[in-house]
Order: C-alpha cells, then structure tokens, then sequence
C-alpha cells in the first residue's frame, strides 16, 4: 500500500482468519449498535414509565419518519463507506482521501437539507400517517425537536463509517457509548426530575447527538493517518462523488423507501388506538435489539468484501460470506429462545399495563418462528452492497418491504380486523426476500471476476 498509515487502529481485513477478523470487527459495531439503539429505547423508556402510554405511543409513532429520513443518509453514508474501504483494500491512499473529504461534503449538504424537509413537514406527515388526535400534540413536539438533531446524527455516522472503512470500529463506539451515557442522564433528568415530557427525551437525544458528532470530527482532524480530514480540502470531486453516489444511492432508496413503507405500516396499526400503538413501539424496539447483531456483522461484511474486492481477494470473499451467514445463524438462534422465555418481560420494562403488554407479546410471538431468515437478508444485502452492488439489494428490499408488504396489509385489512395478521406482514416478507437472495447469490456472477488471488 501507498505510504504508512496502518498506525494501530486501522485493521487490514485482507489477511488472517477470516472467523477472527468478522468477530473482532463485529464485536465493536455490535456494542455500538447496542448503544445507538439505546436513543431511541431509553426515550422510551423513561416517558413510558414517568409520562404515560399516550407519551410512549407519542415516540413510537415518531420513530417510522424518523428512520425514513435517517435511513436514506445511512445508505449514502455506506455507499462512501464501500468506496473508501475498497481504495484502502487497493492501497490508493490519494483517492481514498478524495473519498473521505468528498463524504463530508455530501454529509453537510444533505443534512441541511434533510433538517429542512424534517421541520416543514412535521405535522403533515404525522397527519398523514393517521396518528391519533390524543397522541397527536405530544408527537409532533418530539419529532420537530428531533429534527434538529439530524445534522449531528449525519455527522457522527458518516465519520464512523469512515473510521470503520480503514478498519477502526473500536473509536466509533468509545465515542457512542460516551454519548449514550449523556443521553440517558439528561432523559432521567429533564423527564422525571424537571418534567419536561417528551421535550425532554428530545432535548436530551440532541444534546447526546451534538456531542457524538464533535468527538468523531475531531478524531478525524487531528489523527496524522492518512484518512486526516482538513477542512480546506472538504470538497465534491465529480469522479469519486459518482461513484459514491452510484453505490450509495441505491442504498439510500432502499432504506428510505422502505422507512416510508413502514411509516404507512404505522397508519395501519394507528387505527387500533393508543395501546396497540405503544405495544407495537415497545416491539419494535425490543425486536431493534434482536437485530443488532445482524446489523453488526452487515456491517463487517460489508467492509470485508470492499477490503478484500479491492485486494482482488475474491476466493476469501466467498469464504466470509458463508462463514459470516453461520455466526449470524447462531446468534439469532440463541436470541430466539431468549426472547421466547423473556419477551414479556423486556416489554413490562416500558410500561406495566396490560393491554400494552398483551398487545406487544401477541407481535414478537408472531415474528420469533421467522427470525432465522433474517442473518440470510443481512449477509447477502452487505456481500452485495461490499462487491459495489447495492442496486440488487435495494431492488430485492424494496419489492419485498415495500410493494410486497403493502400489497399484503391492503389484502388482509379488507378481510379481517385481527391486528395479528398485520404483523403477519413482516415474517411473509422476509421469506420472499430470503429465498430471492438466495437465488441471486448463487445463480448471479456478483463478483468482479471468479478468479483472483487466493485467500
């Protein structure tokens, strides 16, 4: 490689054991996604338990147009990711700093732009969605403050995932935990101490998110690696700005159509008044949880295969993606019977009354028979997206998220009023989506080339 900038955090998944190099790389993503999903979960936690279900139901019906605009940034953010990983694999130190400046750039821009989308369409979208009138004010308070935070959210991840690309996934999480600890000490104070209401989950989650951005960038601009950020050099260069975009874009759309299907899912769950709402929020977030280490090793595969497409190591990408698909396995299986002993009481954690409770448990029952098909939807979607790719996951996802998820739910609303045939929605999705990536991954040549240097 050009130069020297492997300076101890950086990790060079191109070589060594594959099984030791997914685990050590996930391990960190792992407990960071923990404590990123722990925003959302503690906000909901503390207003369940010191505001109200109304309150809580408030934060879940929040969250689906959250992720929506979030989820569109993270695609580009991965997208920048893959391209800097795979200048790395190459040892193209000049380009992969073209990459990272041109990343930051892109972050600001959209960040504004989505901050703006975010407060001008605030109620629009809340009424849109059907949320109820009782549920309504203390929603769109939560949603309007949380929008400020967007730009700090972009901030950090884009940074993370730049650290992640030349191998440091140890940082970003130091930096989260740091931030998550923030947020959870200003939710206990500003909600339960002050009695701020769901200002003040909102308040705190900005506060958190302000300073996880600070402590990324300025990682990024003192390191003396060659991944140094220097803001005179923050710039769109057409080129590398393509290729990003060509990769991430995709991406993007995927993950922001499919947070837009689900915020239409949420409109179909509103009409079962506040209760169901809030045992689908707490659901949801407890099934967030479930996927974290999913998410981990999505991520890891991720960068491995643009390391080691860059290396031209194309036999040791093949190797990791099967070996990737059967840690992922295990996991979700001992998460599975987890949740089937305990799953009642992780939601009583939220809130005590019953029928939130009963609401809650009858959807994580429905999902648990299905979850061994998710490591399949994750491990594929990151090989592809890592091989340069991310066209066919978003193709695969969004037929199968979205159209497939709403034909389905239109479908069975017309039939039946039984709530639990909407949650039905997800487990038929994710096999359809399964079986298609297993497909494409075996029958397509996804790969640069079959042949390469051996692993």
């Amino acid at each position: 490689m050009e130069g020297e900038y492997m300076k101890g955090n950086t990790q060079d998944l191109t070589k060594g054991s594959i099984v030791k190099a997914i685990i050590l790389f996930s391990v960190p993503l792992l407990i960071g996604n923990l404590f990123q999903q722990l925003y959302n979960a503690v906000d909901s936690y503390v207003v369940g338990n010191y505001v109200g279900k109304v309150a809580l139901a408030a934060v879940g019906a929040s969250t689906p147009i959250i992720n929506m605009l979030i989820g569109f940034f993270m695609g580009i953010s991965t997208g920048a990711g893959v391209v800097i990983a795979q200048f790395f694999g190459a040892g193209d130190l000049s380009k992969m700093k073209k990459a990272i400046h041109n990343s930051i750039a892109l972050t600001l821009v959209i960040g504004v732009v989505l901050t703006v989308i975010g407060l001008v369409f605030n109620d629009p979208i809340l009424k849109a969605i059907g949320v109820p009138s009782d549920v309504f004010s203390e929603a769109s308070t939560y949603l309007s403050i949380y929008f400020w935070s967007l730009i700090f959210v972009m901030i950090y991840n884009m940074g993370s995932g730049i650290l992640r690309s030349v191998g440091d996934s140890k940082r970003p999480l130091y930096f989260l935990i740091f931030s998550s600890i923030i947020n959870i000490v200003l939710d206990f104070l500003f909600v339960k101490n002050f009695g701020f209401g769901v200002a003040g989950a909102g308040y705190a989650t900005l506060i958190a998110q302000a300073i996880s951005a600070i402590m990324v960038m300025y990682v990024l601009m003192k390191t003396e690696d060659s991944y140094k950020v220097v803001l005179k050099d923050i710039k769109f260069d057409k080129e590398i700005l393509l290729k990003i975009i060509k990769i991430g874009l995709p991406t993007g759309l995927q993950q922001s159509i499919v947070s837009l299907s689900n915020v239409i899912v949420q409109s179909y769950i509103n009409v079962y008044g506040a209760s169901v709402i809030a045992g689908y929020s707490v659901t949801i977030k407890i099934d967030g949880f479930v996927n974290l280490p999913l998410q981990a090793f999505n991520m890891a595969i991720t960068t491995f295969v643009g390391q080691n497409i860059g290396a031209k190591q194309y036999n040791r990408v093949k190797k990791g993606a099967y070996i990737t698909t059967f840690l992922a396995m295990v996991t979700i299986g001992f998460f599975v019977v987890i949740m089937y002993f305990f799953g009642r009481d992780f939601i009583a954690l939220f809130n005590q009354e019953k029928d939130v409770i009963d609401a809650g448990r009858l959807m994580q029952l429905t999902f648990l028979p299905f979850y061994i098909f998710l490591p399949i939807n994750q491990v594929i979607n990151g090989v592809l997206r890592g091989a340069g790719r991310s066209a066919v996951p978003m193709y695969v996802m969004i037929f199968s998220f979205v159209f497939l998820r709403q034909f389905y739910l239109f479908l069975v609303t017309k039939v039946t009023s039984d709530v639990v045939y909407v949650f039905l929605g997800w487990p038929t999705t994710w096999v359809v989506c399964s079986l298609i990536f297993i497909v494409y991954f075996f029958k397509v040549q996804w790969l640069p080339q079959e042949k390469g240097a051996e692993a």
